[in-house]
Formats: C-alpha cells, structure tokens, sequence
C-alpha cells in the first residue's frame, strides 16, 4: 500500500530498503542489544546520504523534506530496528534544533561531524524536578565577562554516554523568558558525565553535572526568551520518535504474522485460528490508522508542522506501536519474548517512547487545548486561588 507516496518518495523508499537489506540485515539482532551508539552506522548512513535529509544543502543537508526522512527511519527500521536510532538522530530531535537556530560559526565548527556521523549530539533538557513541567528547571547560566557559569543536573539524556556536545536547557533569569540553551562540549571543565545506567529499553543514559562550568559566550544557541522557539522546533522531533514508534510496532507485527504462517499447533497454522486473525486485524487497523496520522503531520511543504497534528499522529502511533509490538510477542510466544527474536525489542523501545518526547498523557492535555482553544494549568494554581 503506498499511502498516497509520489512515485520519487516510493523510488527513494525502495532504494533506502535496498540498501538496509545490503548493508543493515546482517547484524541487527546483535545491534538492538549493544548499548553503544553505533558509529559505524551513522558513517554508513552519512555515505548514503540519510542523515540531514531535510536540512538545506548550504548547511550541508541533503535539501529533502521531512517526509522522507520519515519514510528513511521506516525503511531503515524496516531491516534493522536499532540503526532507525541514528536515522533519528542525524535528522531530528537536538540537532535538527541545532540546524535551526545555530548561527554559522556554530554550524561550522559541529556540523561537520555530525553530518558524517563522526560524533553524536545529546539533549540536557529533563532535570529531576523538571520533567513534563519542563519550565521549572534549575539550571542555570550566569553571565561572567565573555564566558557563562553553568550550574545544574540534567537526567535521561538519549546517547548522553557517547555524545561529544550537548545542547542544554539553561535558565537565564526569572520565569519562561529566562529559559534558552547552551552548547557544552564533552570534557570542558566542570563537565561530569555519570556513570551509564541502564534502562528497560535496553539505552543507557548518563546523568550530567554541571559544576561552575565555564563555557565561551559564543556557545549560546538560544538566549533568554529562546523557550518558545525551542518548544516549537521540538514538534519536528516527535514526527522522529512517532516514526520509530510505529516502524517498530510494523517490523514486530511483520514478524509475527510470518510466525503465524508457519508455526503450527494442532496441526493447522495459527493463522487459521480466528482468534488470532482478529488478532492481526485489530492491528493493521491502528498501525494504519497512525500511519495516516503521521503522514500528514510530516507533508509540510516548509516550515514547521502545526503542534495538533504532531500531537495526535505521536499519540497514535505511541500506542500502535506499542499495542502491536505487545500482541506480537503474545503471538510468538515463548520465541516471541525471546532476545534471538527482535519481538521483545520492539515492545521495550515503543513502550519508552509513550515517555519520552512528550508522554502520552501530556500529549493528550495539548489535544484538549486545541479542541477548546484555550490553555489549561496543570499547576493548579486556579484552584489555589480560587480558594
């Protein structure tokens, strides 16, 4: 089914799967359950030119949109789960906000490797008090002659282990106007990067400390009153994780629906048992269902995708993806929920994207926001008063 795909997109997909089956088959099963960022990959992946699809060509991007770099995480995720990740983060998240504020010295010196997937941006944004009220982070940035101090915690940054910048949510003064970023590079002085922990997923992120640590000012990315422009470029980042959700819940939905063509109990296959085509039919419906959804959150022509539809094709295709991933293993039994299958894979990583990138439940305030066209408190402070 090529849901309404120009015939350029459907060339681009089918060369993009090509070369997944070429490159990426061969070692995926190994991959998912390596922790490390996999630099071989991304340098792969830059020689094919995937990473930066839709970043301009002057920035040395490949001039693309959105929608095929959508479709590169799916084909990519079609092979070999675990090598979406870098698709994902060569075209989304940090370093697609980095593309979009940066100025060209920034790029100049960054760039470069991150396109040539050489090195890795991670994100300090959550805190461990600051986390859907992203507005209450600490971290600080004070003004001392040419340089910032920067005071803080950062917690649940993806590839923080392996990152060489970081680009940080600092506050600058009082309130949401006093919240932009910083770049930090990896060992600058008063850096700390954690000891790695890992997570269900099968990640494992760092925690960052920040004590007194002295940056240049021309590290700035977003001044004070930068928030709103950052908040804003993060609806690009979850067309990345909604395409990952659901490349992974199909890759998981593939799998067993192969199983069930061949496996056989009580001498038939199970897919002559209807329980299990109900099964499979209630999990094409949301697969497909938040597959519409996502696709059009991503046709933007330019510019940046409107916040309802990236909020509703990334709740949808959260709980597809997971959904399916689930039934898959279910489906598979003992295989299924076996690591020499990637079934298991699949519903760990879709369950902690329901998390990160905005959870579900933040997702859905945001759907009611727009629904009614007004903006709710969530601190409760109405209430307070009104008492």
């Amino acid at each position: 089914m090529n849901r309404d795909l120009t015939e350029e997109q459907l060339a681009f997909a089918d060369s993009v799967r090509r070369f997944a089956e070429a490159k990426l088959a061969a070692g995926a099963v190994r991959r998912a359950h390596d922790p490390r960022f996999p630099f071989e990959v991304a340098q792969l992946l830059a020689k094919q030119g995937l990473l930066g699809i839709a970043f301009s060509e002057t920035d040395g991007g490949q001039g693309g949109s959105l929608m095929d770099a959508v479709i590169a995480i799916e084909q990519i995720a079609s092979v070999c789960p675990r090598s979406a990740d870098v698709v994902q983060a060569g075209n989304f998240g940090p370093i697609r906000t980095f593309v979009e504020y940066a100025n060209p010295e920034q790029k100049q010196r960054f760039l470069p490797d991150l396109l040539a997937g050489r090195t890795v941006i991670s994100l300090g944004m959550t805190e461990p008090d600051a986390g859907s009220a992203l507005t209450e982070l600490k971290t600080s940035a004070r003004k001392d002659g040419d340089h910032y101090i920067i005071s803080g915690t950062k917690i649940f940054g993806t590839h923080s282990p392996d990152a060489s910048v970081f680009l940080v949510y600092v506050r600058f003064g009082p309130g949401v106007g006093g919240i932009g970023s910083v770049l930090v590079e990896r060992g600058t002085p008063g850096f700390t990067i954690g000891k790695a922990s890992p997570f269900m997923s099968g990640e494992e992120w760092s925690q960052l400390y920040f004590e007194e640590c002295r940056i240049p000012a021309e590290n700035v990315l977003l001044g004070a009153g930068g928030f709103k422009k950052q908040i804003a470029g993060f609806n690009v980042e979850r067309l990345g994780n909604s395409s990952r959700s659901l490349a992974l819940g199909r890759f998981a939905f593939e799998l067993a629906r192969d199983h069930a063509q061949t496996r056989k109990q009580f001498g038939r296959p199970l897919c002559e048992f209807q329980g299990l085509q109900w099964k499979f039919a209630d999990m094409a419906l949301k697969l497909e269902a938040a597959q519409l959804l996502l696709y059009r959150a991503a046709r933007v022509p330019n510019g940046l995708p409107r916040a309802l539809d990236t909020a509703l094709a990334k709740l949808a295709c959260n709980q597809a993806g997971f959904e399916v991933a689930n039934e898959a293993v279910q489906v598979m039994g003992g295989l299924g929920y076996s690591q020499e299958a990637l079934a298991e894979y699949c519903m760990r990583r879709t369950r902690g994207w329901m998390i990160a990138g905005g959870s579900t439940e933040i997702l859905k305030n945001r759907i009611a926001e727009e629904l009614f066209d007004r903006r709710f408190d969530q601190r409760g402070t109405q209430v307070r008063d009104a008492e």
